[in-house]
Parts: C-alpha cells; sequence; structure tokens
C-alpha cells in the first residue's frame, strides 16, 4: 500500500513535486520508520576523508585488472573480505556460482544514415561522438608490471563474491543493498571502473560498520564479479537469494539470511567526468567544472516510479551533505549490476556520467582501456569519487535510520 501511494504521486503529479518531496515519500514508503537526524548523518560523512578512499582503490590495484576466472580476481575476493572483516563487517559471506562463456556477442550496428541514434537503455546521444571498446591487445600496456600482472587468461569454471551484512536493530528482516563490482578488463588496473566504486561500497561498509553506530534496518554490502561478463555475479545473486527474502531461519531466531529487499544501488565509475570529447577525439585534461555524478534509474523497469523516488532521496542527500559536486538524476539506467535487480526491486545506478549517451559516445577515454589506471586520475577526480561516497552514505544512513551511540 506505501509503495502505491509513491506511484500516484510520481505518476499523477510528479512535476509539481520537488526533490525533497519526493525523496521523503521514498523514506517513507521504504519504510525507513526512525530516520537519522541531520546530526547524526553530518557525523557519519565526516568520517570519509580522501586519502582513505583513495588508498582503498590503489590496494585494489594491485591485483592489476581483477579479470574474473583468474588468480588475480580470486586473490582480490579474499582481499576485500579481509579488509571488510578489519572494518568490523564480520559475518562475510560468499556468492558461489558456475560461469561457461558462452558466444560472443554481437556488435549493435549503427543506425542508417538520417535515423536518430538511440543509445543502450534509452536515450538520444547529442554531439561529438568517439567509438568505444575493450582494448585486447597486451602490447597497448607500455607498464610492463601492470602487463605482468594482467597476463593470465580467464578460464571458466567456478566463480565467488563476497558480501557483509550491517544487521538492523529494530527491523533485521529488511535491508538496502549497495553494491559495486570489483573486477575489470582492457589491460589496465581497472582503478575507475570499478575499483572506484568498490572502494566506495568498502568505505560506506567501513563507516556503518563502526561499533558505536546502529541502524535500524539492515545493510547489505556486495562485491559482484563477473559484471564484464554479462553482469552474471549479480544475476546469480537474485536467482539464488530472491526466494529467501524475509525468512526467518531458524524460526523464531530473529535471524534473516536474507531479509527483504528495500532498494538496491550500485556504483560503476566514479571518478572522470571531463566532458564531451572535443571533434578530433581529444579530451580535456581537467575535471569540467559542471561535473557531477549521475544517479539512473530505467524508465521502463517494472519498479520504475519506485526507484525514481528513491533516487531523489540520493540527489536530496547530495545536497544536503556532499562537498564539493552536485548530483543529477536520469531514466536510462542500463548495462550494470543494477538491471539485474531492477524488475524485483527499485534499482538505481550512480556513476560519473549517464551510462548510454556519454560513457557510451566516448566520454570517459579510459573505458577498458589500458589508461585505467591509479596514476591517471588527478585529486579532483577522487574527489568526484568521494563526492558519490558521501552521497550514498548519507541516503543509506536515513533510508537504514542510522544512529550513533553517545
Amino acid at each position: 500500500m506505501r509503495w502505491k501511494l509513491v506511484i500516484a504521486a510520481v505518476g499523477v503529479i510528479g512535476v509539481a513535486l520537488s526533490p525533497q518531496a519526493w525523496g521523503q515519500s521514498a523514506a517513507t514508503a521504504a519504510g525507513a520508520g526512525q530516520s537519522a537526524s541531520s546530526e547524526t548523518i553530518t557525523g557519519l560523512v565526516g568520517r570519509l576523508v580522501l586519502e582513505r578512499y583513495k588508498t582503498t582503490i590503489k590496494g585494489l590495484t594491485q591485483f592489476g585488472d581483477r579479470r574474473q576466472g583468474t588468480d588475480r580476481n580470486r586473490k582480490a575476493v579474499d582481499w576485500i573480505e579481509a579488509q571488510l572483516k578489519s572494518y568490523g563487517c564480520t559475518n562475510t559471506e560468499r556468492i558461489k556460482y558456475n560461469f561457461e562463456p558462452g558466444p560472443p556477442r554481437a556488435r549493435r550496428t549503427p543506425p542508417p544514415p538520417g535515423q536518430t541514434p538511440v543509445a543502450v537503455g534509452g536515450g538520444r546521444p547529442r554531439g561529438n561522438r568517439m567509438p568505444t571498446g575493450v582494448n585486447t591487445d597486451p602490447n597497448k600496456q607500455p607498464d610492463e608490471k601492470v602487463r605482468a600482472l594482467d597476463t593470465q587468461p580467464s578460464t571458466p569454471g567456478p566463480r565467488e563474491e563476497v558480501y557483509c551484512t550491517k544487521i538492523g536493530t529494530s527491523h533485521p528482516d529488511e535491508m538496502y543493498i549497495v553494491g559495486g563490482h570489483m573486477d575489470g578488463i582492457g589491460w589496465g588496473e581497472a582503478a575507475n571502473d570499478d575499483g572506484s566504486g568498490t572502494a566506495l561500497v568498502m568505505e560506506v561498509a567501513r563507516v556503518l560498520s563502526s561499533p558505536d553506530v546502529k541502524t535500524e534496518r539492515s545493510v547489505r554490502f556486495v562485491l559482484w564479479n563477473n559484471e564484464e561478463t554479462g553482469l552474471n555475479g549479480s544475476r546469480a545473486y537474485v536467482e539464488q537469494r530472491q526466494s529467501l527474502q524475509g525468512k526467518e531461519d531458524p524460526p523464531g531466531s530473529r535471524r534473516y539470511p536474507e531479509p527483504k529487499w528495500l532498494g538496491m544501488i550500485t556504483h560503476d565509475m566514479m571518478l572522470f567526468d571531463h566532458g564531451m570529447p572535443r571533434a578530433d577525439g581529444a579530451m580535456s585534461k581537467e575535471q569540467r567544472p559542471e561535473a557531477d555524478i549521475n544517479i539512473e534509474f530505467q524508465a521502463n523497469s517494472k519498479f520504475a516510479a519506485e526507484a525514481q523516488a528513491l533516487a531523489w532521496v540520493l540527489e536530496r542527500a547530495d545536497e544536503k551533505y556532499a562537498t564539493d559536486f552536485p548530483a543529477s538524476v536520469s531514466s536510462h539506467m542500463t548495462n550494470t549490476d543494477s538491471s539485474s535487480f531492477m524488475d524485483v526491486v527499485p534499482s538505481l545506478s550512480v556513476r560519473e556520467n549517464e551510462r548510454g549517451t556519454q560513457i557510451g559516445s566516448g566520454w570517459d577515454p579510459q573505458w577498458h582501456q589500458p589508461t585505467d589506471l591509479y596514476k591517471t586520475y588527478s585529486d579532483a577526480d577522487f574527489r568526484l569519487g568521494l563526492n558519490a561516497v558521501q552521497t550514498t552514505l548519507a541516503a543509506v544512513a536515513e533510508l537504514a535510520g542510522a544512529s550513533v551511540k553517545k
């Protein structure tokens, strides 16, 4: 019933509502109950430090591109788990599944001359467009150390991905899912795609797992694997866990191995917003003055109205608590792990640029390339990522009803 109220508000009078009103509707509809106070959220966001976020990304790059199906990927999963435990998120578990590659996916053909191009997931690209693709040539990586790290090829077989959970005190049977994918491709270090999103999730887990922090509802932190092969890790999670939602095990224990999903937010590429490529393909070396973070839902998903309302919660959190960059909301979420969830729960993707209309048009020349290295990015780039950490932490703290022990 509560979700129906949000659908009515968004679908009938949505254009007349402010972002604040939409955010409040989403929080109420999701059953947020006792929301965290502004003082609490400000204090939690204040625990985030740029150098710590950078250090976590740097730690991930020691495993090269973390390509799925390799020893470096497995070592990275172990490292992530160890870090989560060190933060106090000790109830780590793993999703296990098997991956057998299918036939190569066909490339999308460009539209006929005169026909308006439509990006994957919807939306119409505008302005200069540069070709994108995945680098498969190791010789394009001039750094011998990185090239050596990335040399072992992927093999089919068993896969694992790690998660841990902040258990809610009042409503342990309900939760929000916060995720990012830890695997990469392209013969670089996958520092941005998606070391930046993985580090974001780990930083939110670190803050909310502090012993003096409690949340009314549960929050799960998941580091997806096999995103680059077609969202296989997040799909495996949905296939294995969806039917377990809200079931107490054992009965009467108030233990819920899979609390009911209230919302899902994934994070994929957080660092680079230098604007549109120039006509010759060159990019500005500096973060553009209009840089922002993009909060996306998918307009044709089953939970589009609810996801849009949830997006306004993040937009409002950015407005109140993020230090440097604004946020914008758009309706063409695509090709990211939230797509696996979007027809079963309100789902969002947080990115550096719009996925279909901007990243797909060449706005990030490091995407799947050997240049996706830690050293490629400036502090201005890393601050954009930290801004996204602040936004997600603030929004989730509000939705889950965080409080801090005095």
